[in-house]
């Protein structure tokens, strides 16, 4: 930083608040400073600046799954955002494993992350307490929950399906069975499921033992069930995924078992991912925010980094998008 300082004709302090936040140096003297690091191919040593500042001007985030497009939109957006800002990103992924969230956490931690992005509400509590210790910022994401203690930004997960149901009921559907993802561990599952069958519920209908099947999130797997759900001896005119990938692979069992779809039976989906709006036919589903989530979720640890106030609840909407996979049962 001295070499460059000297090359530049200005301080060191200049130099390292240019390295900051550029747009509070002058812009001549960025000019300078800017050829100076380039004829010197200066690199900042980031553990030195940590030590100096006490941040290392990076951020941590947790996902359940780096297989999923749906986490990789938001994940986009967030680091986006803290680029902007001059931060870098550490992500780490859990596997739907809340033992595994907490060794990523105390592994990001370790690293000196100045906050961390955490997926749903659901974790160990020895994870929030580790962050409470270190005082560190962080946020749930991906899900919403009007009494939540902790801070979060996202949509209800439960209220995302009681439309999805009640549309689907709305247009006359009264045989349902369900593809879920594996509730245990992860709560927007549980919480989709849960919207589902409370629906169905209050409108005085249950779902058969055999109907509801949990799977995780691939196409194959999801073959299968749609499968057994078909083998039934009174088949749903309606299935409701806990994803679109879940959706995809029921639309193409349907279709290789020369089932019409929605003219047999009507298939929904959840998280509008790109392929969806394409498939064939067009899969409805629930469009999830997260290109808005991981935005939002950087400028909240972004702010709180600052001391700046910011929203500790953020409730976001997740909108129903009607496409071609569901229409009216034949024989209502």
């Amino acid at each position: 930083m001295q070499d460059v300082a000297t090359l530049a004709g200005v301080s060191t302090a200049t130099v390292s608040r240019y390295l900051a936040k550029p747009d509070k140096v002058r812009e001549e003297r960025r000019r300078r400073i800017e050829s100076a690091i380039t004829e010197l191919n200066y690199i900042p040593h980031g553990a030195a600046r940590a030590l100096a500042s006490q941040r290392s001007r990076t951020i941590g985030a947790i996902v359940p799954t780096l297989d999923s497009a749906i986490f990789a939109t938001g994940i986009q957006a967030f680091q986006e955002r803290l680029k902007e800002a001059g931060y870098t990103l550490l992500v780490a992924s859990s596997n739907y494993s809340h033992d595994e969230e907490q060794t990523q956490a105390e592994a990001l931690m370790t690293r000196g992350v100045d906050g961390i992005m955490l997926v749903g509400y659901d974790h160990h509590d020895q994870l929030y307490k580790r962050l409470r210790q270190k005082n560190l910022p962080y946020i749930n994401t991906w899900s919403f929950r009007r009494d939540s203690r902790e801070p979060c930004i996202g949509f209800d997960n439960v209220d995302a399906m009681v439309r999805l149901t009640t549309y689907l009921l709305d247009i006359g559907h009264r045989r349902f069975g369900v593809i879920a993802g594996v509730t245990e561990g992860n709560d927007r599952a549980d919480d989709r499921l849960r919207g589902i069958l409370q629906t169905l519920s209050e409108r005085g209908l249950a779902v058969p033992d055999g109907m509801v099947i949990e799977c995780p999130y691939e196409i194959g797997v999801s073959r299968q069930a749609m499968k057994r759900l078909l083998a039934q001896n009174e088949p749903p005119t309606a299935v409701i995924c806990g994803n679109d990938v879940l959706a995809y692979g029921a639309i193409l069992e349907c279709q290789s078992s020369g089932r019409n779809v929605p003219d047999d039976v009507s298939i929904a989906g959840f998280d509008d991912l790109t392929l969806s709006a394409h498939f064939h036919p067009p899969l409805t589903t629930m469009h999830v925010p997260s290109e808005e989530m991981g935005q939002r979720a950087a400028d909240y640890l972004l702010a709180c980094v600052n001391d700046e106030a910011g929203p500790t609840y953020t409730e976001l909407e997740a909108n129903l998008i009607v496409r071609g996979t569901t229409a009216p049962p034949r024989n209502r």
